[in-house]
């Protein structure tokens, strides 16, 4: 059993006040100093309910609701997480509820969806929210029953003294619990005694899910509520110029059109206030079909904008970024990319002589590979709700980091950031697009511009024409063999439009004596960000497709060439600056080898494998795959994952099925091209999804087991699907692949 402090210090922490009528509350948060409930709050509480902490309270019939406080979209952490404090507060999860907690920094702290930091973020945390409340209510009993705290055992929300038979449930212990003063320290359970955590558990919003039950953004309705749709320039590296608005005003239950900024003038962005188009037209009206319709009727003139600067503040500091002028298109972008691939790049890291290994090698593999833009198309459009009354604000929008648009709203609106009250209702997707909270600021602007309620919704076509993009990336890798095809040297060179997707110091660098690496970019007018594993999605297919074609000309088994590479990193690596756990990195080859059956003949299945390490978690995967009418069909998938701990087995599985599923649709269709600056797919009739009748036959994921602390897993399973298609597709062709998509618009290959 660990201790943990509860101090930041203490009062910082946790602190406690008497509830009227008997009750306990915690006012928590793990990042910042809590403000109190006021007496009046307090009393206006349900005398049933006893508040405890920021993220929970009990009725007094033993049932707990349960605060979740990050975003959801589908990674089920409105599960996992409540998980987290049920297992401290020793609850039976049956007697859980769960409710989504709204954005609230002072109480929740960084309440982030993404980068697959959620439950490695809250995973101390949370437990010690449960923790705390258990001991507090440890401590009641004890008094009550006049007991060494020490003899007091909690069992599935009951306080038990076996010495004297006296039993309690938790609500009626919480009232004298609310007077103690919270310890310095509390323990947490060890991990052989979890009865939650690592137990699959059903997610608490299935049955709403599937039976239609208002709970998503798109569902937001408010009385006396008007539509929204916006008009944005058709091409990037365009802006407004004049609007002629007459005949859409002139449509019915149309009330009104305007024209806005959703930034003030020398607003220094934050590096999520991403927008290629902040000067924009609105049409409101009673419908979002009659809003439809009237933007048909609008009359608008865009013209070229001027190159510029900016500034923007991100997690990594300020830094400037160039805008450029020009309307862009995807046949000039592919000419610059080659020429700057051809040039020499920003070196990042060099070990050895690279340069000296070359000269000597018997055999050298050079290859290019490159990806396109690839657009989020989140089955749910983006659309937010605003409700401006004055200097105060009403926000309900799916938005996946609530607490890095507050100030930018602020900041569009005039109004002090702390009026600003905003719900969280649950994303239907997001996988980055929706940390972007432009939408957000518009519905807000939009709201204060016509003094009412608005629901702004972006079609599917707003949507895709309107950015975020997954940037556009090409990697060249250079490979060098000695007379008994040991890998001597390599050499890569990546960059992309507007930014480089290199990871420099991930494997196999610390694997090999003489190793460069290099970087270039591309400024561009085209708004990029975040897509599921940033830069991995496209690093991992090219580096684990180049490490399969060096062990073919090495004339060893793949697998067995990465476990020899990473043999060499674990006991005598390269460089001190190598960002992987050798160790657990072979562990997931090992394991998905086994489960594979990797060294078994599998008839007419084609076999790819590939590994990679990302948001601090390890993935391999083995595909196989068979041609059939000129097509491929993926067969099965073997994964191995390490996260750590597994939470909740259910949910990771689906989640890397969802990701496995993702990753190669994207491999073989994922393309977004541009002509002038104008996204040439608007649609899914142009942009090409998979179906269902293209998933895996059959996916099966198996964790490697042990006791370190949670991980990422939401993005780390998407990443290296990507080379294990590219692999099994050489393997069932002939052909090698080094261009996404591996099919695109084509049914079948050739």
């Amino acid at each position: 059993m660990s201790t943990i402090k509860t101090s930041l210090g203490r009062r910082s922490f946790l602190q406690t006040s008497a509830l009227t009528g008997g009750g306990l509350m915690l006012g928590f948060s793990w990042m910042a100093s809590c403000t109190l409930k006021t007496e009046e709050e307090i009393l206006s509480m349900p005398n049933e309910w006893f508040e405890i902490n920021s993220y929970l309270k009990i009725g007094d019939n033993g049932v707990v609701t349960i605060y979740t406080p990050n975003p959801e979209f589908g990674q089920n952490v409105r599960t996992s997480m409540p998980m987290l404090i049920a297992e401290e507060l020793d609850m039976d999860w049956q007697k859980v509820l769960v409710e989504q907690a709204p954005f609230h920094a002072s109480k929740y702290g960084f309440q982030f969806t993404g980068g697959s930091r959620g439950i490695m973020s809250r995973w101390e945390p949370l437990r010690m929210a449960g923790a705390s409340a258990r001991h507090l209510l440890k401590e009641a009993a004890a008094q009550t029953w006049n007991v060494s705290i020490d003899d007091i055992t909690t069992k599935s929300g009951f306080l038990i003294h076996e010495g004297t038979g006296n039993k309690a449930g938790y609500g009626e212990m919480a009232s004298l619990a609310a007077t103690l003063e919270v310890p310095e320290e509390v323990q947490l359970k060890d991990i052989s005694d979890f009865n939650i955590i690592g137990k699959s558990q059903k997610n608490v919003d299935a049955k709403s899910i599937v039976t239609g039950k208002s709970m998503f953004g798109m569902d937001y309705k408010q009385e006396g509520m008007l539509y929204a749709m916006i008009e944005h320039p058709p091409a990037f590296g365009m802006t407004l110029s004049a609007v002629d608005d007459a005949a859409a005003k002139a449509m019915p239950g149309i009330r009104d059109v305007i024209t806005f900024k959703s930034y003030k003038d020398g607003f220094e962005k934050g590096g999520f206030d991403t927008n290629a188009f902040p000067e924009l037209v609105a049409i409101i009206g009673n419908s979002t079909w009659e809003v439809m319709q009237a933007k048909k009727k609008l009359s608008v003139d865009w013209k070229p904008f001027k190159a510029y600067s900016e500034t923007l503040s991100g997690f990594r500091g300020k830094q400037t970024v160039n805008i450029p002028a020009g309307l862009e298109s995807t046949e000039s972008h592919k000419t610059r990319m080659a020429e700057l691939a051809a040039k020499p790049g920003r070196v990042v890291r060099k070990d050895g002589n690279p340069e000296e290994a070359f000269k000597k090698a018997v055999k050298i593999i050079e290859k290019s590979y490159s990806a396109p833009f690839l657009a989020h198309n989140c089955m749910e459009p983006l659309n937010a709700f605003a409700h401006v009354d004055g200097d105060k604000a009403t926000i309900a929008a799916p938005i996946q980091i609530p607490g890095m648009i507050v100030s930018t709203i602020a900041s569009s609106l005039g109004i002090p950031e702390e009026n600003i009250e905003m719900v969280m209702p649950r994303m239907g997707g997001g996988f980055g697009r929706k940390a972007y909270g432009h939408y957000v600021v518009e519905a807000a602007m939009i709201s204060q511009k016509i003094n009412a309620p608005v629901k702004l919704v972006y079609t599917r076509e707003d949507d895709m024409t309107n950015g975020i993009y997954r940037p556009a990336y090409q990697a060249t890798y250079k490979a060098a063999l000695d007379e008994n095809n040991n890998l001597t040297a390599l050499h890569v060179k990546a960059g992309g439009i507007p930014e480089s997707p290199l990871f420099a110091n991930r494997f196999p660098a610390g694997a090999i004596d003489n190793y460069v690496a290099e970087e270039w970019s591309i400024d561009s007018n085209i708004t990029i960000g975040a897509f599921r594993a940033p830069r991995s999605n496209f690093m991992a297919g090219a580096e684990q497709a180049f490490l399969d074609e060096v062990a073919e000309e090495a004339g060893k088994d793949p697998i067995q060439f990465r476990l020899d590479l990473l043999k060499r990193a674990k006991e005598d690596p390269v460089g001190e600056r190598n960002d992987y756990d050798a160790e657990r990195y072979a562990g997931v080859l090992e394991l998905v080898r086994d489960k594979s059956a990797w060294d078994t003949d599998r008839g007419n299945l084609n076999r790819g494998v590939s590994a990679y390490f990302c948001h601090n978690t390890y993935a391999a995967h083995v595909l196989d795959l068979t041609i059939e009418n000129g097509k491929p069909v993926v067969q099965n998938v073997c994964c191995a994952i390490d996260c750590g701990i597994v939470v909740n087995p259910d949910a990771a599985v689906n989640m890397a099925e969802g990701a496995i599923t993702d990753g190669i649709g994207n491999a073989f269709y994922g393309e977004l091209t541009f002509k002038d600056g104008v996204p040439e797919k608007t649609n899914f009739h142009q942009y090409r999804m998979i179906r269902m009748s293209e998933a895996p036959k059959e996916i099966d994921v198996h964790f490697v087991q042990n006791e370190i602390a949670p991980t990422g897993m939401g993005e780390p399973p998407f990443p290296p699907i990507f080379g294990a298609v590219a692999n099994a597709m050489y393997k069932a062709t002939g052909v090698r692949q080094y261009s996404q998509p591996f099919l695109g618009d084509k049914q079948v290959l050739g």
